[in-house]
This record gives C-alpha cells, structure tokens and sequence, in this order.
C-alpha cells in the first residue's frame, strides 16, 4: 500500500440537514486499502458513506480527496476521483447491461455521453471482471438483483476511480458469487491502487477480506483498527447486541443459542467431529454434554457455544482420568452416548473408555 493518503475525514459527522446520524468519524484510506464499516442495521454505514462519497453534504467536519476539500470539489471533478455503488435500484428505460455499466464513463465524456471506442473497450474489460459479459445485451430490467449488483460495480470500475465506495456489495448474492466479488475488489484494491471504502453485513466476510475495519453503533464511529484487532468476541457481541447465540471471533462464525437443561445426550468428539452433532442436537432442541475436548480442539468452540455441559481438558494435554471419570459421570445420567471419532490418537486415548458406553443401557 502507497504511503500516500486518497481520502480523510476529521471532526466529520454525518446526517441529513442539520440532523447528525453519526458523529466522531476519523478515518484515513491509503491507495491499495480496503476498509469496511460494519455495525447493526440502522447505525449510520450508508449515511456515512453517501457523506463521503458527496452525495450527502457534511453536518460538520471535513472530507479530504488527494489533499482538495471534497465540498470545493465541482460533481464532475468529484467523479473522476470517486466511484459508488449503492444499495437502491436504479431506473432504467429500456437500457441493457452494457448500457448501464457505460454510464460509469459519463464523467469523461461530455455532454452529450456519447462513448469513444476506447471507452466501450473499458466497459467491456470491466463487465469481464465482475463476471457479466454474458448480459451485456439483456434488459437490465429484466435480471436478478444479484446480476444487477454486478452489473453496477462494473459501472463503479469502469469509471476508473481512485477511490471505490461500495455499500453491501455483497448483498443479493450467492456464495459463490460474494466470494468472487470481494476477491475481485481486494484484487482492484492491490492492482489499480485504488483505495475501497466499503460496508459489509456479512461480518466474516469483513474479517477476511478488510485490512481495516471501522465499528459505528449507537450514533458513533466507535474502534477502528486491522481485523486482529477490531474482531474481538465480547466486542462484536456489544457492538451488534447478540443476546440469541454467539460470535466467535477467531473463527468468524456465529452459533445459535445452546439448549440449556439437564443433559439427555453424551456426545464424544474431537477434531471437529461432534460439530455436525452438536448442531443437529440444539435444531432439535436436545440438550446434551460434551466431551472430553482439548482446549485448543476446532470442536471446543461450537461445544462450547452449544452444550449444556462440557468436559474439557487442557490443550497440548493427554485426557486425564480425572476428566475421563468425570464424563462417565454424566454418561450415566444420560439417555444416549455418540461416539463421533472412529479412532482416537496419543492425545485422546482415554476417550475410548467412553466410547465403550455407547451401548450403555438408557436410563
């Protein structure tokens, strides 16, 4: 990433008229950055970026381009620094694919927007990349959303911005399709030195693909750092206010609320065995134990998200019979033991005494 500085914003606060949504907004984005906002629904994201982006005057405060006051900035001057992509839909009259992605070259065209050449070339280039080259004669109309989302971050490129402000890109999309385009995105990032700014609900997906990330809540722009430092579990619990389930930030993963009550299922697991079982048990609102499970096991978060009770043991340990005593215990209380390993290693060779209860007869 460049040492140089694409877009700031200081003392900003954004909102509509003199009515401030959030406040406190402090940020830097370098050229090959990508820094995603993320937070609950409602907080502010797309107030901030639309502030950003100039189609929302500041409240307060200032927005820096390349070092030019962004308000001095006329919206033609403006345009040739500055892409976006937002959420709403856009209307078109009888407009294809094609047509709507070349609008992203009308800030070099003139008037009239009639495209050179060259300027249909770089349409094209950029409906290959986003994947849509195959609707370049399609009514834009007449495709799905997330056709529709494509077919607009190829207008965003094509406008060859140095700066990319991308509101939930990834909504409307399959899998398959958000990994494609946040790939795509970082790639641009890297490649064209364009600085992102982007919002994202799908949190994971924000760890993985950020190199900073900015948490607004509750009318503010709150902690802003790497994802190392943003994605902490109890953070991300406050910052959304998860009450039903939880997040585990070392594995981006969100899991249901566990089955509280006394165990009726014993659960034997260990390198991410049990997890398909344990899930299946707290959809059917079974509750069950646990065990034994190394600390540093890919079971133990799951399990511990969503078992009653949980024998664990000490990571880089062997299972003691302490723990292995203690898991027959509850065993003995329960209806049903699932052994989920077919073998057990050096680490975990205790837990075949318990895998011998399998059969041990329902209470």
């Amino acid at each position: 990433m460049s040492g140089t500085i694409a877009l700031s914003a200081a003392k900003l606060s954004a909102g509509y008229g003199q009515k401030v949504v959030v406040s406190g907004i402090e940020l830097t984005v370098r050229p090959g950055e990508v820094l995603t906002l993320i937070g609950p629904n409602g907080a502010g994201k797309s107030t901030v970026l639309k502030t950003i982006a100039a189609q929302l005057s500041p409240v307060s405060g200032t927005i820096w381009v390349n070092g030019t006051d962004l308000c001095k900035m006329k919206p033609d001057q403006a345009a040739r620094h500055i892409s976006a992509l937002f959420t709403q839909q856009i209307r078109t009259d009888r407009m294809t694919c094609a047509d709507v992605a070349g609008t992203g070259r009308y800030p070099y065209t003139g008037r009239l927007g009639i495209l050179s050449a060259q300027d249909r070339e770089i349409v094209t280039q950029a409906m290959a990349l986003t994947g849509v080259s195959d609707l370049a004669d399609r009514d834009f109309s007449c495709i799905s959303d997330g056709q529709r989302q494509c077919v607009m971050l190829a207008r965003a490129i094509a406008q060859q911005p140095e700066i990319l402000i991308l509101d939930e890109p990834a909504t409307f999309l399959d899998i398959s399709r958000k990994l494609m385009l946040l790939t795509l995105v970082r790639s641009l990032a890297r490649q064209r030195n364009i600085a992102v700014i982007q919002s994202l609900h799908e949190i994971d997906l924000a760890q993985k693909f950020s190199d900073r990330v900015l948490c607004v809540s509750g009318g503010q722009a709150q902690r802003c750092g790497t994802p190392e430092e943003v994605f902490q579990s109890s953070y991300i619990t406050d910052l959304y206010g998860i009450t039903d389930g939880s997040y585990d930030a070392l594995l981006g993963t969100a899991e249901a609320a566990g089955v509280k009550g006394e165990p009726e299922v014993f659960v034997i697991g260990g390198g991410g065995s049990g997890i398909p079982v344990y899930r299946q048990l707290q959809r059917q609102g079974i509750p069950f134990a646990a065990g034994v499970i190394h600390e540093n096991d890919i079971d133990f978060p799951v399990a511990s998200a969503l078992a009653a009770v949980l024998v664990t043991e000490k990571a880089f340990e062997p299972v003691s019979a302490e723990a292995v005593s203690r898991a027959k215990e509850i065993i003995r209380t329960c209806k049903r033991v699932i052994c989920c390993p077919e073998s057990f290693g050096t680490m975990n060779q205790r837990c075949a005494e318990l895998a011998e209860m399998v059969n041990y007869p329902a209470r």
